[in-house]
């Protein structure tokens, strides 16, 4: 019984997992929507973008990057079960 809790609560982290991956990507969706938002209407060679949004861009990037990597231990952990 206790390895069968153990796999179940490993598939509730992996689900965890997933859900963090996919509101990551959905940041990361409106990080580009805002960026156009402010580039699009600037009618300039060079247009004004905030050093935040690349910075933020590249938290999420590092952010699923360490999920995905999550994922493979917990994966590799229940394969071995």
């Amino acid at each position: 019984m206790y390895l069968e809790e153990l796999h179940q609560l490993l598939t509730a982290v992996q689900t965890g997992l997933a859900d963090g991956r996919a509101h990551t990507e959905r940041a990361r969706s409106l990080l580009e929507e805002s960026r156009r938002a402010i580039v699009e209407p600037q009618a300039q060679a060079v247009p004004w973008v905030p050093p935040q949004l690349a910075q933020a861009d590249e938290g999420m990037e590092n952010l699923l990057t360490r999920l995905s990597a999550a994922d493979d231990l917990v994966s590799g952990y229940q394969s071995r079960l």
